[in-house]
């Protein structure tokens, strides 16, 4: 029974941390959209902190079924942009794509600093729940960096490619996700099986462990 009492603990921290994670994410996208002229999410209520908004299905059923394998991978649900209202449509939809995983690199930062310098006057649930959204903060905003659509390292793809290859770019935006979810879905039930791990979770902790390093010694 304590066993039990104890994974249910961590799901919960595993939960409220993703949810705020997810928020700070998502709502950050939907700001620096606007900012830069593109009103479409703010009109759909995504410059929001109510974490409902930002849930996608498929998303958050990765997320909940990739936790128990040990590498939690998923993504919220995509924030509205229409390129038409930027100035510089393929600079501005890539920045407001970098946004996400920059706001969770941020995030993540600012909970180093209340780890390092405050956790020992925490009381420990709210310790141990920073500790959580700072490495979930980590861990998304790595994942989101693949370029791969939905993540927004797909979009941030645009900066560096060639004009001539935009209408193949396009449409691997457009019909690329069924193609990442099959991917993830063979390595979370397939290659995890067989080499034991998941390829994926493997890359993502790897990359994770280095910036978690460095942003623990810069706090």
């Amino acid at each position: 029974m304590g066993n039990w009492s104890g994974i249910l603990i961590n799901f919960v921290y595993y939960l409220v941390a993703l949810l705020a994670t997810l928020t700070v994410h998502e709502a950050s996208h939907a700001l620096v959209a606007y900012y830069l002229g593109d009103p479409t999410a703010k009109s759909e209520g995504r410059i929001s902190l109510n974490p409902i908004r930002h849930l996608d299905l498929v998303g958050s059923m990765l997320f909940l079924i990739t936790y128990f394998i040990g590498s939690g991978i998923g993504w919220g649900k995509p924030v509205p942009v229409n390129p038409r209202n930027f100035k510089k449509p393929v600079r501005d939809s890539a920045l407001t794509a970098l946004a996400g995983p920059v706001s969770n690199f941020i995030f993540a930062f600012v909970m180093a600093l209340v780890w390092k310098y405050l956790g020992e006057y925490l009381p420990q649930p709210v310790n141990t729940l920073v500790q959580y959204i700072f490495h979930l903060n980590i861990f998304l905003g790595v994942f989101n960096l693949f370029p791969f659509p939905p993540l927004d390292g797909s979009k941030i793809l645009g900066l560096i490619m060639p004009r001539k290859y935009y209408e193949v770019y396009n449409n691997y935006l457009e019909n690329g996700v069924k193609y990442f979810i099959a991917i993830i879905m063979v390595d979370v039930f397939i290659l995890t099986d067989l080499l034991g791990y998941s390829v994926f979770g493997y890359v993502v902790g790897y990359l994770h462990d280095w910036l978690a390093m460095i942003l623990l010694l810069g706090a």
